[in-house]
């Protein structure tokens, strides 16, 4: 729940210069630490759950990221926009994790168009 606080205050105070730096990781993605990221995903998601405000996507990939770095798991934190002719809604921005390709918090269907990319190379969606 730190971890999720935190980075809500980072995102409100904070310009990501100064943080991006922090985020993803690369590396050869090994197939025994998929299962470690999906784990810590879920935990991020329960706490996000427990908390008494609500906390976007970003703030919660963030979280994760800060989770999976220290135990040298290879992911990428992605940051997205729907393309123009499919924007109109809440979610026409997003960011994600992936791990070896494959997304393991923020699954949210597309089409969607990579702004930014912070860690491992370019894996589950290219727009």
């Amino acid at each position: 729940m730190v971890l999720l606080c935190r980075a809500r205050l980072l995102v409100a105070m904070v310009p990501l210069a100064r943080w991006r730096g922090t985020l993803g990781l690369a590396g050869e993605a090994r197939d025994d630490d998929g299962g470690e990221a999906r784990r810590l995903a879920i935990h991020v998601e329960r706490a996000a759950a427990r908390l008494p405000f609500h906390t976007k996507c970003l703030v919660r990939a963030m979280a994760l990221s800060w989770l999976l770095r220290p135990r040298a798991i290879p992911h990428a934190l992605v940051i997205a926009v729907r393309p123009q002719a499919a924007r109109g809604g809440d979610d026409d921005l997003h960011a994600w994790i992936e791990h070896g390709g494959r997304i393991v918090l923020g699954d949210l269907p597309g089409p969607w168009l990579e702004v930014a990319r912070a860690g491992a190379d370019r894996g589950a969606r290219d727009g």
